[in-house]
């Protein structure tokens, strides 16, 4: 059943009408009160999900990152997020932000595909190095691991988990397309 669920999804850039900004703001809301650090406290505000999505999707409309959906039908699975404004002595480089996948749907390969489809827009754009970061608790390094990205080192007390206290941060990059520019 998994599999079928991982075939039929269709991965795409998503935009800023109202329909999509509620339901990412319905997933980011779920995703930081299940305890996923990606920059909120819990409990996060409609409100303040939805301001979060929409000045995304702004700054996706004008180039400045992709985000992108991983639809199964008419639900929204997960999202990443393509960074990609970077300074003139950084244009080779894009940054990996709020992966998401619904609790329902882990475990079903969503992020990995979303990963994917992330590092094949990022060599599309001419970029040759892909950097994120992730909690050092319950955070996602197993599967950047898997995917290929090496971990520069940690970063302790970087933030406030969404219940509270701190967590560390992984660094890990990772090189794509042809080399060098």
């Amino acid at each position: 059943m998994a599999r079928n669920t991982i075939d039929a999804l269709e991965i795409r850039p998503l935009t800023g009408d109202a329909a999509t900004t509620a339901i990412l703001a319905e997933l980011l809301i779920e995703t930081v009160a299940a305890g996923g650090s990606v920059s909120f406290m819990h409990p996060l505000s409609p409100d303040m999900a939805k301001d979060f999505w929409r000045k995304s999707l702004a700054a996706a409309a004008r180039g400045e990152r992709s985000v992108l959906g991983a639809w199964d039908g008419d639900v929204l699975a997960g999202t990443v997020t393509l960074l990609l404004d970077y300074p003139p002595n950084q244009p080779h480089r894009a940054e990996i932000a709020k992966l998401m996948t619904r609790l329902d749907r882990r475990g079903q390969g969503i992020a990995t595909r979303l990963m994917r489809a992330a590092e094949t827009l990022a060599v599309e754009k001419g970029k040759t190095l892909l950097v994120l970061d992730t909690a050092s608790e319950e955070g996602a390094s197993g599967l950047y691991e898997k995917l290929g990205f090496s971990l520069t080192g940690e970063i302790p007390d970087f933030a406030l988990k969404p219940h509270g206290g701190l967590t560390g941060t992984l660094v890990y990059w990772k090189r794509i397309g042809p080399p060098g520019r």
